[in-house]
């Protein structure tokens, strides 16, 4: 993890690399490293056939064919194997008019992850259905249908035999086998190789559609067991024996739920782009790293909703829960969406302290590399927003916007009522400085810099501070639909927050009190005495030749 930045990083790019450098990585492998592949080989490896027979079965006229960069340079021989095999598999006596209207559509680059379905660039070419190729985190959709491709790969049993029995000496153990979804097919035969090498407890597991089970998107398959006798296994009492390079959040995600985790890498895959195997043993360090940020949040004023989808369901509904939570822990929220990624736009909102993604449960997980502020998932958010003495870190960790619960007071977010709220206005206005030290909210201990922060609830001190000359309608939460606006002078006590309509802006209050440059024509104030100069004609015509005033001098 890099270390925490005490500024914003430089957001101007060098000339010489306008061009060059793009500040998203790309998962694009280099045609050095990419082997040759015959026809009949990619033919397997695609699944033309059974691609074609689901086309034709559910009867979709525009598919979308969704690649990832890794794949990408093998999109034009798909899309004329597969719009050959189309014709080839049309019915008997369909019009050739009626095959002419199949339209096949490339997205050569994905919005946001390229794990999930993009149902956006495949609504801009009005497709009936999406076929989804590679490694897939099989978040629902929300649109679009979608066909899951994770291509075939080929694995050498007998490698994977041996590696696991030097894992593994002991053939007492419980142990799950799992793959990534570009090599699951390969669990049944290899699983029962090893109940023939006489390890009777292995558990093999299947892939179903269900991201938030305990293992995501896989159940457990327990063979040579009748079904009245089957129980299902304690998985804390089991290991982890995962064949191909699991994404990050699934190691944190397993590391509590499991003994432990042991990796079989797969580097013969043409379509692998890590280099390095994750370490599974540096999992307690990562997760620690990761309750770092949750404390860093915990201070925080200004919490941006990242959204990092548009096509998981129910991203809108996680979105308004959010926006609840950090209401009810007297935060400020602002929604984000600016596609893929990057510090340098993250770093354009420096009113923001922290981030919370909304993704799916693979790419909730940001690495904070070059990141200004903090960026956690909603369950980190979910603990960073709980009081000192209710936070209590188990190790459990999860990624994705499943589990999103609106905030109770249960859950250690206090919840101010509008009888409190009025008793606390009037109170307000009894003392010059707005509040009374008593009846101020008490500041927060920060432990990452041991200082304490008395600005971490920003919309509850604007609630108290709120004059009595403002329409209770213009108070910050009380969620009236018509703010009316006050055009009475008003001495500004001390610690109020900035009031766009009526409603506190804490974002308002920075722009106000921390921006030097504040936008075209913000410099003049009433201290500002100097007549306005003469509005003279600047440059005209065309980039390769401007004229000046009206000399016509050529630049």
């Amino acid at each position: 993890m890099a270390s925490d930045l005490s500024a914003p990083p430089v957001l101007s790019t060098p000339a010489e690399h306008t061009f060059i450098e793009d500040p998203t990585p790309s998962s694009a492998i280099a045609p050095a490293r990419r082997p040759h592949r015959p026809d009949h080989e990619l033919y397997e490896v695609y699944e033309i056939v059974r691609t074609a027979t689901e086309i034709q079965k559910n009867c979709w006229r525009r598919i979308a064919l969704q690649f990832p960069d890794a794949m990408l340079p093998d999109a034009p021989w798909v899309v004329g194997a597969l719009s050959a095999e189309l014709d080839k598999t049309g019915k008997e006596g369909q019009e050739q008019e009626q095959k002419q209207r199949l339209r096949l559509y490339i997205l050569a680059d994905t919005s946001y992850s390229a794990c999930c379905v993009d149902e956006i660039a495949a609504e801009h070419a009005n497709a009936d259905g999406v076929v989804h190729y590679g490694r897939a985190c099989l978040s629902p959709t929300s649109r679009l249908p979608v066909l899951h491709i994770f291509t075939r790969q080929k694995l050498d049993y007998d490698a994977v035999a041996e590696a696991f029995q030097k894992e593994f000496p002991e053939r007492t153990e419980k142990v799950v086998i799992m793959a990534d979804v570009m090599f699951q097919e390969h669990v049944a035969p290899i699983s029962k190789l090893l109940r023939e090498k006489k390890y009777n407890n292995i558990i093999a597991t299947e892939i179903v559609r269900d991201p938030t089970g305990i293992i995501p998107n896989r159940k457990l398959v327990l063979y040579d067991i009748p079904d009245a006798e089957r129980v299902e296994p304690n998985l804390n009492e089991c290991h982890l024996y995962h064949i191909s390079t699991p994404p990050t959040s699934l190691l944190l995600t397993l590391s509590s739920r499991l003994a432990s985790l042991r990796i079989y890498s797969t580097p013969s895959s043409p379509y692998t782009t890590t280099s390095e195997s994750p370490d599974p043993s540096a999992t307690p360090g990562m997760l620690r790293r990761r309750y770092a940020l949750v404390i860093r949040l915990a201070t925080a004023s200004i919490i941006g909703i990242l959204v990092n989808t548009l096509s998981v369901k129910n991203y809108m509904s996680t979105i308004s829960t959010l926006k609840a939570q950090i209401a009810a822990a007297g935060k400020k929220s602002y929604t984000i969406v600016v596609g893929k990624l990057n510090a340098a736009k993250l770093a354009n909102f420096a009113e923001v302290d922290g981030w919370v993604v909304v993704g799916c449960w693979e790419s909730g997980l940001v690495e904070q590399e070059g990141l200004w502020k903090p960026v956690v998932t909603p369950f980190e958010l979910g603990l960073a927003l709980q009081g000192d003495e209710s936070r209590v870190w188990t190790g459990e960790w999860w990624g994705g916007i499943e589990g999103v619960k609106a905030p109770s007071v249960a859950d250690g977010i206090e919840e101010i009522s509008p009888k409190e709220q009025e008793v606390a206005e009037p109170e307000a206005q009894d003392f010059e400085d707005g509040v009374d030290d008593e009846e101020s909210e008490a500041p927060e201990f920060d432990l990452r810099t041991g200082k304490l922060v008395s600005h971490s609830r920003p919309m509850r001190v604007a609630i108290r501070s709120a004059p009595r000359s403002v329409p209770e309608s213009n108070v910050a939460g009380l969620g009236s639909d018509q703010r009316l606006g006050s055009s009475a002078i008003v001495k500004r006590a001390t610690g109020d927050v900035a009031l766009v309509n009526g409603v506190a802006s804490p974002g308002a209050e920075f722009l106000r009190s921390q921006r030097t440059w504040q936008g075209l024509g913000t410099e003049f104030g009433a201290e500002d005495d100097e007549a306005s100069t003469v509005v003279e004609e600047g440059r005209s015509g065309v980039a390769r030749g401007y004229t000046v005033g009206q000399d016509q001098i050529r630049t």
